[in-house]
Order: C-alpha cells, then sequence, then structure tokens
C-alpha cells in the first residue's frame, strides 16, 4: 500500500484530557486535508466539529471512555447525545470487570443496546486487549460478532499497552466476516500501520501516524 492509501485507514485521533478547540479545529483541518477515515475526538467537541466539517470528513467519538465501567444506560445516553451532535462513528469500551466476571450476556446486551443508540452509524467496539487473557479476547471476537457491532478494537490508548500484530491475527481468526478490525495504541511508524494493515487490520487509530504517513507522500 502507498502512504495515501494508508492515510485512508487512519482515524487521526486527538484525545488528550487537556485538548482544546483550537487543537480539535487543526486536526479536523489535517484529515480533511489529508483524507484520513475520520477524526477521533471527545465527545465534548463533537457538535463544534460537525458544524466546522460540515460533512467533510466523519466524525468519530469515544463512549465510557476510557475505563468502559459506566453504566450501560449512561453509555446509551452518550450515544445518544453524540449521534444528535453529529457523530457518524462509536468508539464504546466494554465492562471490563463484567467480562472477568464472565457475565458474556451482560456485555452481550450492553452492546447491542449501544448498538440500537448508533441506528445506521458505526460502532467500534473496544476491548482493551491488555487487559485481558487469550480466551477473554477470543471470547469478545464471538461476542462483538454477535453483537451487532461493526468494528473489534483493540485499545483506548490509556492502559498499559496498545495494538499487537498477535492480537491482531487473533481477532482475524476468531471474528465473523462482517465484523471489520481497528488497531490502536502505539501505531507509531509506517512499519507498525503497514503491518497491522497485512494482519487484518482495516482501520487504524493513531495520534501521529496521519502526519508521518503525509510528510512522505509530500516528500
Amino acid at each position: 500500500m502507498n502512504y495515501q492509501e494508508i492515510i485512508k485507514t487512519v482515524d487521526h485521533t486527538l484525545l488528550r484530557q487537556d485538548a482544546t478547540w483550537e487543537q480539535i479545529r487543526t486536526l479536523c483541518d489535517e484529515g480533511v486535508r489529508w483524507g484520513t477515515a475520520s477524526v477521533c475526538i471527545p465527545p465534548c467537541h463533537v457538535r463544534r466539529a460537525a458544524e466546522y466539517l460540515r460533512g467533510n470528513l466523519p466524525v468519530c467519538t469515544v463512549i465510557g471512555f476510557p475505563n468502559g465501567y459506566s453504566t450501560t444506560a449512561a453509555k446509551v445516553f452518550e450515544t445518544s447525545d453524540a449521534i444528535a451532535n453529529g457523530a457518524d462513528e462509536i468508539d464504546m469500551v466494554i465492562n471490563i470487570g463484567m467480562l472477568k466476571e464472565r457475565s458474556y450476556s451482560g456485555i452481550l446486551d450492553e452492546i447491542r443496546a449501544i448498538k440500537t443508540a448508533c441506528g445506521e452509524k458505526l460502532l467500534k467496539v473496544i476491548i482493551e486487549t491488555c487487559l485481558l487473557t487469550e480466551d477473554e479476547k477470543v471470547r469478545m471476537c464471538h461476542i462483538v460478532s454477535d453483537s451487532g457491532a461493526d468494528f473489534i478494537k483493540t485499545s483506548t490508548g490509556f492502559s498499559k499497552g496498545g495494538a499487537t500484530l498477535e492480537d491482531i491475527r487473533l481477532f482475524k481468526a476468531n471474528t465473523a466476516p462482517h465484523v471489520s478490525i481497528k488497531a490502536a495504541g502505539g501505531v507509531r511508524t509506517v512499519e507498525d500501520a503497514r503491518n497491522f494493515l497485512a494482519a487484518g487490520a482495516s482501520r487504524l487509530g493513531s495520534s501521529s501516524i496521519a502526519r508521518i504517513l503525509a510528510e512522505k507522500s509530500e516528500s
């Protein structure tokens, strides 16, 4: 894949707690100029970003972020609010404690409720792989496959680890064909991006890789 083809898979991301509107606006400008898949931003900036972008680039935001232990009702409200404000894509964090307790039906019900709130908008399910056993990752592949969600995503980028090639391959081997894969956390070089895409990811979440790719494509 050439640089521009890779850029089209990137959710250009800024989720720092201290992110300002000026920084979000710059992110939006970069995303439009470079042709990224979306901008992924905090919920508080969604309405302003959607109004600013006017449909020129999808707006992605996060729900239950980064810990995932909000109630289902709170996550559904967050999702509905984000969609009403103009979000095109939702990246939700699962309740990891619920997974550890093997409350699989509870996780499935929560994802389905959030997908209902999303309607036709894309839903990506963040499972925070660095906190899970291999068996738990496989279980989540099956749950996401049954949930109606569109993507399974590795990481928030706010825990102790991010995406690994092994996890992307595990997702590819254990999710249904209709579930796409997003690698996030630690996608920092062109080699990283190419390797994750070759392993089975179709979307990359990163705060830096789009800029690197754009600079290389323009050089």
